[in-house]
C-alpha cells in the first residue's frame, strides 16, 4: 500500500496548483525544492557513513553500484556515467543499472520493478562481489527491485546502502545503511521526479564525489587525475597545472609535455624537482593521493636536513 508514504501524499500547498499563475507556479515550486538540501543536510551522518564505506570497497579494488527503477534508476545510471569523464574513473568502477535494462532510460519497462528476482539477477549478472558496495535506490522504499537487489547483497557479502525519501520504509530493514532524506510530499502528488528526484541527485553526487576525494582524485578543489589525449583535454589540463603551480602557459604546457600529459606527474615534478619516472613512482607508494606524495617528499627532505 502506498497511502501512508509521505511521498505519495497530497500536499496542501499545491491543492489549486491549476488555478495559479505561471510566476505563482514558479515560486511555489522554487519555494518547495528549497526544503530538499535541509533535507538532504539532515542526513549528513549516513551520508559521510555511506562514503567512507564506498572508498574503502574502492580501494580494495571493489565497485560502487546503483540500482533502480524509474527515475531512481536512471539518476544512478547519471551519476555513474559521469564518474570517468569527471575523475578519469575506469568505467567498471561505478556502475549504475536500471530494472528493465538500457532501454528503460528513455522508455518505461512495464512490471520491471515490480520483480524482487529481477534485481538479484541484474547484480549477479555484473559478478557482485563481496568487495563491492551497492546503492539501491527506491525513494518510495518499497520497489521489489530494489529490495531483490539489496537482499541479494547482503547474502553475497556486499556493503548494502539504501536511498529513500519515506522514514520507517520497508527497504529499512533489508540493507546496512539507510540515507533517507524526507523531502514531503510532492507538488503534483507522487510525482516523485520532483523533490525525490533532487534530493537522490544531490545525494548521488555527494557519495561518489566524496568517494573519489577520498580516491585521491583531486588536489584541493582541482581536478587532478586527469590525462590530456586531445586538444581539449590538454588546454583543460594546462589550466589546472597552472592554478597548482603558478606557471606561466608554455612552461606549463612543457611541463605536460615531458610528462606525457599527466597532471599529477607534472605537479610532483614542479613541487619537488625529481624526474617524471620518479614521481609516478611517489605517487603510487602514495596510492595516488597527489598531496600525500609530495607532502612524503618534503617530509624526508627534512629529516635528512
Amino acid at each position: 500500500m502506498l497511502d501512508h508514504l509521505t511521498t505519495e501524499a497530497s500536499n496542501p500547498a499545491s491543492e489549486d496548483l491549476d488555478e495559479l499563475s505561471t510566476l505563482e507556479l514558479v515560486h511555489l515550486i522554487n519555494d518547495q525544492d528549497a526544503g530538499v538540501a535541509i533535507a538532504v543536510g539532515q542526513q549528513s551522518v549516513q551520508i559521510a557513513a555511506a562514503i567512507d564505506a564506498i572508498s574503502n570497497r574502492l580501494q580494495q579494488s571493489g565497485r560502487l553500484i546503483y540500482f533502480g527503477a524509474g527515475t531512481s534508476g536512471r539518476l544512478g545510471v547519471l551519476d555513474a556515467a559521469e564518474c570517468p569523464p569527471t575523475f578519469s574513473s575506469d568505467p567498471g568502477q561505478v556502475i549504475g543499472l536500471i530494472a528493465g535494462g538500457p532501454s528503460a532510460m528513455t522508455t518505461a519497462v512495464e512490471g520491471a520493478e515490480d520483480s524482487p528476482d529481477l534485481g538479484a539477477n541484474d547484480l549477479q549478472t555484473i559478478g557482485l562481489s563481496p568487495k563491492d558496495v551497492v546503492v539501491g535506490i527506491a525513494t518510495s522504499g518499497r520497489t521489489p527491485y530494489v529490495i531483490g537487489g539489496l537482499d541479494y547483497a547482503r547474502k553475497t557479502g556486499a556493503y548494502a546502502i539504501g536511498l529513500t525519501c519515506n522514514e520507517r520504509s520497508e527497504l529499512h530493514s533489508h540493507c546496512d545503511l539507510v540515507i533517507a532524506p524526507v523531502v514531503g510530499p510532492e507538488i503534483i502528488s507522487g510525482s516523485t521526479r520532483m523533490k525525490a528526484g533532487t534530493a537522490t541527485k544531490m545525494v548521488l553526487n555527494m557519495l561518489s564525489t566524496g568517494a573519489m576525494v577520498r580516491q585521491g582524485k583531486t588536489f584541493g578543489n582541482l581536478m587532478v587525475d586527469l590525462r590530456a589525449t586531445n586538444s581539449k583535454l590538454h588546454a583543460r589540463a594546462k589550466r589546472i597545472v597552472k592554478a597548482a603551480t603558478k606557471l606561466s602557459d608554455d612552461a606549463a604546457s612543457d611541463l605536460l609535455d615531458e610528462c606525457d600529459g599527466e597532471v599529477k606527474t607534472a605537479i610532483v615534478v614542479h613541487q619537488t624537482g625529481e624526474s617524471a619516472q620518479q614521481a609516478r613512482q611517489m605517487l603510487d607508494e602514495a596510492n595516488g593521493h597527489l598531496r600525500q606524495a609530495i607532502t612524503g617528499t618534503t617530509e624526508e627532505r627534512n629529516r635528512k636536513c
